[in-house]
């Protein structure tokens, strides 16, 4: 079962700390976001392996968006 990674504010993709096949763990961080000059961690929901990353560095992103999957 696949689970999408989303973002919990609106900002900017800072950085991206998985690549495609890697695995995480449940609270990983996969993804950093920046929003008023602060980093914000998305941590993964859940443990597997990242099927598809959505984002990329420097792309803007609104509250929600999917960032990645993890299956």
């Amino acid at each position: 079962m696949a689970t999408e990674v989303k973002a919990h504010i609106t900002g900017t993709v800072w950085k991206v700390e998985v690549a495609v096949g890697d695995k995480v763990n449940e609270g990983d961080t996969v993804v950093i976001l920046e929003s008023m000059k602060m980093e914000m961690p998305v941590e993964a929901p859940t443990s597997g392996t990242v099927k598809e990353i959505k984002v990329a560095p420097n792309s803007p992103v609104e509250e929600d968006a999917v960032l990645l999957v993890i299956e």
